[in-house]
């Protein structure tokens, strides 16, 4: 049977930081859970970052991308305001998830692919980009002036 691998990312509504302590290990439960209920589906690597979820799927050619991710998102925000009821007031209206996501279909990189969703965690705090602070000013390209009042 032919699969095709997949990599995929999708972010938490408004990009929030709340994959990082104690959900972090929650969602990747849920995700696991949901993805083994789907037959013929397999996970290859995942990694929940603090501001976005990575995963390398093998999705079977009977079901689409969109239908796995759709499946994934809308079943998971279910999970996880289940479990924590206290998140339905924080994010209201039962969305957990932004709408779209990314995906890429994966050929003969496939174990570069799975070798940086392990340590792409390792790599962003190397090189520090976590931090929402701008050094630079992306526009003109000069040095960001603080103002300290």
């Amino acid at each position: 049977m032919c699969v095709i691998q997949n990599r995929i990312a999708f972010v938490p509504k408004y990009r929030r930081l709340v994959i990082y302590n104690q959900l972090k290990q929650d969602i990747g439960t849920i995700l696991n859970t949901l993805i083994e209920r789907k037959p013929g589906v397999k996970k290859i690597a995942a990694e929940a970052c603090p501001d976005h979820i990575h995963l390398l799927l093998e999705i079977p050619p009977k079901y689409s991308v969109s239908e796995i991710v759709g499946y994934l998102k809308g079943k998971s925000t279910l999970m996880i305001f289940e479990r924590h009821a206290n998140l339905k007031y924080r994010y209201g209206n039962r969305s957990f998830w932004c709408r779209g996501y990314f995906v890429d279909t994966v050929g003969k990189n496939a174990k570069k692919i799975e070798e940086y969703i392990a340590n792409q965690l390792q790599e962003d705090k190397m090189f520090d980009q976590l931090s929402m602070k701008e050094y630079i000013d992306p526009f003109t390209g000069e040095p960001v002036k603080t103002n300290k009042k």
